[in-house]
């Protein structure tokens, strides 16, 4: 009876991924690249709440400049997202992707060349940009990628990444803390957040654009700037309240 119990739970487990065996190639491809862009994301992004005391130990920060820090790259990541959105469909969602994964990647490295508090908010609040806009990109590439039957797994699952890259920051942050100085440990892990800027390799070579977006883009550029416009806000929000979801796709 146990037996049978183990076996039904091993079953159920498999079973829950299995919908990843059925995905084809190209599907596969998206998703790897959608997750593979916002973990990494989340990674270079929480890395700056692990290095707080040391910024206030090397600058004498205040409380409520460590809390603008952050604050500048969440309220930016809400212009990254609506940016990413209208040049996902100027330019496509796999070009938009590479271009949010670069960004957030190089500002995260310059994050660690800042030499006064006014240099680190600057660059924070920058990569604030590619932040808001790796999601919006990411998910419009991920929503059209994938058949409607695992649409939401996969988006679920996307965003489970946030929590890998949350762990990776930490190991990150443990391993430089413990074997660099403060005052360049800190340094050292802004700057290792440049190396997702080598997935944009993958995601070059090996990730296509949805063939929906290619039909819609094509009826676009008939139409003008203004229904681009109107349609990037339509797709992000299909993806983000699900009650849209259905008239936006029908729409197309």
């Amino acid at each position: 009876m146990a037996a049978n119990a183990t076996n039904s739970a091993v079953g159920t487990r498999s079973g829950s991924f299995a919908w990843l065996a059925d995905l084809a190639p190209r599907e596969k491809r998206a998703f790897g690249a959608c997750i593979g862009g916002w973990g990494p994301d989340a990674m270079d992004v929480q890395m700056y709440g692990f290095v707080v005391p040391a910024l206030i130990a090397t600058w004498g920060l205040t409380g409520r400049q460590t809390v603008d820090l952050q604050t500048a790259a969440l309220l930016v990541s809400a212009v990254g997202g609506w940016l990413a959105g209208f040049l996902a469909v100027r330019i496509g969602r796999v070009r938009t992707l590479q271009i949010a994964i670069l960004w957030f990647a190089v500002f995260t490295f310059l994050s660690g060349l800042a030499q006064n508090y006014e240099q680190l908010l600057g660059a924070r609040a920058l990569l604030g940009l590619g932040f808001g806009g790796e999601w919006a990109a990411g998910a419009v590439l991920l929503g059209e990628s994938i058949r409607a039957e695992h649409r939401g797994k996969a988006l679920g699952m996307m965003q489970a990444g946030w929590a890998v890259g949350w762990g990776v920051a930490t190991i990150l942050y443990a391993v430089s803390f413990t074997h660099l100085p403060q005052e360049t440990a800190w340094r050292a892990l802004f700057m290792v957040g440049i190396l997702p800027a080598l997935f944009v390799f993958f995601v070059r070579r090996y990730v296509e654009e949805p063939p929906i977006h290619l039909e819609t883009r094509s009826k676009l550029e008939a139409v003008g700037v203004f229904a681009g416009i109107a349609y990037a806000t339509m797709a992000i929000a299909a993806f983000l309240l699900p009650e849209t979801k259905g008239k936006v796709l029908a729409a197309e």
